[in-house]
Order: C-alpha cells, then structure tokens, then sequence
C-alpha cells in the first residue's frame, strides 16, 4: 500500500555528506529542521521525514502533530517506518559518502533502531534528550560499527530526562561496550543549537562533555 509522506529537506544536491534528522513526539519535520539551520553547509544535505501518523495535538485543528509509533500495532509501524526511512535515503543519497543520523526525544529510539537496521556507513549517532531503543543489542550494533561515534545530548532542566534515566542509558552504554560522548547543556528538552555547532567543529571539547 502506498501511502503519501512529507519530507523535509536543508541544502542542496550533490552532496557529499548526507544527515537523516528524525524529529520527536508531536513534532513536524519541516519545524523541526529550523533547528538544524546553523549547521547548514553547501556540500551537505539535512533530511528531515516526517512520520506517518498525524494526530491534533490540542483542541485547536491547527495544532497537528506526528508520531513515529504506539504501542498500538507496534511492531508493524517499526517495520512500516524503516521501510519509509530506507526508500527517503534510497531517493536521496545518490551523491552522499558520509551519513550521520540524529534523533531527538522519540526519534531518538527511532533512529537507532534504523541505524541498527540499515546497511549504509553512518559516522555518527547523535541521541538528544532520548535513548536507545530497548530492543536494541547494543554489544553487537557496536561489533557491525566499531568506527561510527555515539553522542548523548542532555539539557539541565529537561523534564522528560531524570538523572536516574541519564544513569541507566549510560551504565548500558558502558556495559556493552560502547564509547560515547555525553553533552550536558542550559536547558530543556531540545536540540540545543551551541551543542550541534561544537559537535559539528573537529576537535573541540566543552567543559560539560563527558566520555564513557
């Protein structure tokens, strides 16, 4: 069954490095892209797909927003959205030899369950204000991707992200042998910008940035 989909897009083709951005709960690709905007470059694309379940999210019918899944039909919409996810990429990334994925809040188990998924050559995840995805065996992703980087971002005053969650994703991480970077910055539960431009700056390390 074929079914319509919206796909943001930042940049333009060719482009030697593609990013696959995917958004959180409630969220729309084309705003949730506007963060993205100070990384923009010109041999870089920023894809953003916007998921395939809209649903208002107040009373007011100009309030929609997207949802990657439920726990409704669950494992058919995990399968339904790695398909979506690979024939975007599949259109997109003819020119692309550098992939880094980032997903934020629930596009954060999202993504890794396509980085886990897919065969492309990702350099770099990036999580904000999320985790991995539960199902995930994260010894044997980090035994098929021994180069690719794993970064954490986490706002101060997230209300979603408890220490005690901060803790768990780590101790995981750790245990399954996987480095990662955990970005620590003012504010909530968002894609801070000052973060992706230091992350997006080789060889620069911020105070609040640990490594596990």
């Amino acid at each position: 069954m074929e079914r319509t989909a919206r796909v943001a897009t930042l940049g333009r083709f060719p482009a030697r490095e593609l990013w696959l951005v995917l958004h959180g709960y409630g969220q729309l690709a084309d705003r949730f892209l506007r963060s993205f905007l100070p990384v923009a470059r010109a041999d870089r694309i920023i894809v953003a797909p916007e998921a395939l379940s809209r649903f208002y999210t107040s009373r007011e019918p100009s309030r929609v927003g997207a949802t990657w899944m439920t726990s409704e039909g669950r494992e058919s919409e995990i399968a339904d959205y790695l398909r979506y996810l690979d024939r975007v990429i599949d259109s997109l990334a003819v020119d692309a030899t550098t992939f880094q994925v980032h997903g934020f809040s629930q596009g954060a188990a999202t993504a890794t369950r396509w980085v886990n998924h897919t065969g492309r050559p990702v350099r770099r995840l990036v999580l904000w204000g999320g985790g991995v995805a539960p199902e995930v065996d994260l010894a044997a992703l980090r035994g098929r991707r021994p180069e690719m980087e794993w970064h954490l971002g986490v706002g101060s005053t997230d209300e979603f992200i408890t220490a005690a969650a901060v803790a768990a994703e780590t101790a995981r991480l750790r245990e399954s042998g996987v480095p990662f970077a955990l970005h620590r910055f003012p504010g909530g539960h968002i894609v801070d910008q000052a973060t992706l431009v230091e992350l997006d700056s080789p060889g620069q390390r911020r105070d609040r940035t640990e490594v596990g």
